[in-house]
């Protein structure tokens, strides 16, 4: 089922980007560079910036008109998000790594030789905070850089969603983490291919973990959408007593990503 109407993409676009401008606007954005020639604020070189799905709307704000152009599915609700982007300052190209696949990848490389290019490597569909290798192969076509980033707030909202979208709260802090950029070889096996989507898996739990330390983010659990406050209550007072009764594991905890699983 669609979500929206064609009559109704354009006043809900100029509505909603709206909204995404004067809501993000009161937040606090604090950035954090391994390598100060990744900044897309001040580099002039061309990169491939990937980020989970969940934190998209950190760059939508904070990268709006930094010469990003991003992947964008083809169905009636893509368009929607389309002309969101491109009212807060972004290209889009059209496609998906599910649907079109091919047209999808001319579509970047095209766009590569003139702004740098956003993709979410767990989307469209998950699984949530999974590598997929569509940016490493296209790395590979380009020549151009993996730079993995990581974006959290001290404060927000999940929603039910299998990515379980980040909805800062208004006023909280947000803090982003921009890793080494990784440079992928060209013409790759497919063993070669998912080598380096290891690499960039590791690096993306990494800087994802960063983010979220340098936020201070909460726990993810105790403020997702739709579930009740006795449930949310529970599930703390449940963590609290398998941390108590095996502190080994939460040792461990504290060193690996949430992969949502």
């Amino acid at each position: 089922m669609k979500l929206v109407q064609p009559w109704t993409i354009g006043p809900l676009s100029l509505l909603l980007s709206t909204v995404i401008r004067c809501w993000l606007c009161t937040l606090r954005f604090r950035y954090f560079f391994d390598d100060a020639s990744v900044d897309p604020r001040t580099c002039a070189a061309r990169g491939i910036y990937i980020f989970w799905h969940e934190g998209m709307l950190f760059p939508a704000y904070s990268h709006a008109r930094k010469g990003f152009s991003i992947l964008i599915s083809q169905h009636r609700d893509g368009e929607l998000i389309a002309r969101i982007l491109k009212m807060i300052g972004f290209n889009s190209v059209r496609g998906s790594t599910t649907r079109n696949g091919l047209s999808a990848l001319r579509g970047l490389m095209r766009e590569g030789k003139v702004s740098h290019l956003a993709i979410t490597p767990d989307g469209p569909q998950g699984p949530r905070r999974m590598v997929q290798p569509g940016a490493v192969y296209l790395a590979s076509r380009t020549g151009m850089p993996i730079i993995p980033a990581g974006f959290a707030f001290k404060k927000c909202w999940r929603a039910g969603s299998w990515d379980r979208m980040a909805l800062p709260k208004p006023w909280t802090s947000a803090a982003g983490v921009a890793g080494k950029p990784i440079f992928v070889p060209p013409d790759l096996s497919p063993e070669q291919i998912e080598e380096h989507r290891l690499i960039v898996q590791a690096a993306m739990d990494d800087v994802q973990r960063r983010a979220e330390q340098a936020a201070g983010a909460e726990d993810p659990q105790l403020n997702m959408l739709g579930k009740s406050k006795r449930t949310q209550r529970k599930r703390r007072v449940t963590g609290e007593i398998r941390t108590k009764s095996c502190p080994q594991a939460q040792s461990e905890s504290g060193e690996k990503p949430d992969l949502g699983v």
